[in-house]
């Protein structure tokens, strides 16, 4: 029933259509058209733009995907302003790097999640790097 519907469509009423259509034989033609006749016209014309955009959409550029306008998602909802403090004095090693980005598993330490997100969102964050003279 389905197949015969789609055949009769094919066979039948898409080649009166096509028929009927005002089709000029000169480009100066379509200036002529009335309205009723470019109406008539619109169908086919949105069908051949749709066909034309979907041959050409593998080629356009692809946008990057942005997860959300938010960059921070997790990390101490709670409070109004998130600050860490850390003494200088404190640190450590002669290089520490700290989170930018707001996606490290161990904020306020950067663990390289900045790498993900900048693919992701097209960002060029990084860590924020704080060295230690050694004397």
């Amino acid at each position: 029933m389905v197949l015969e519907s789609i055949s009769r469509i094919i066979k039948v009423q898409l080649p009166a259509y096509l028929k009927r259509l005002p089709l000029p034989e000169t480009i100066g033609g379509f200036a002529r058209l009335t309205v009723s006749e470019w109406l008539r016209l619109l169908p086919l014309l949105g069908i051949l733009a749709l066909l034309g955009y979907l041959t050409i959409r593998p080629f356009l550029p692809k946008k990057k995907k942005q997860r959300d306008s938010l960059i921070n998602l997790k990390i101490q909802k709670e409070n109004p302003k998130v600050v860490n403090e850390i003494d200088i004095e404190d640190l450590n090693s002669s290089n520490v790097c700290y989170c930018r980005c707001w996606r490290s598993k161990t904020f306020p330490v950067c663990d390289k999640s900045h790498l993900k997100h900048n693919e992701l969102t097209g960002d060029n964050v990084g860590p924020l790097i704080l060295k230690k003279k050694i004397l």
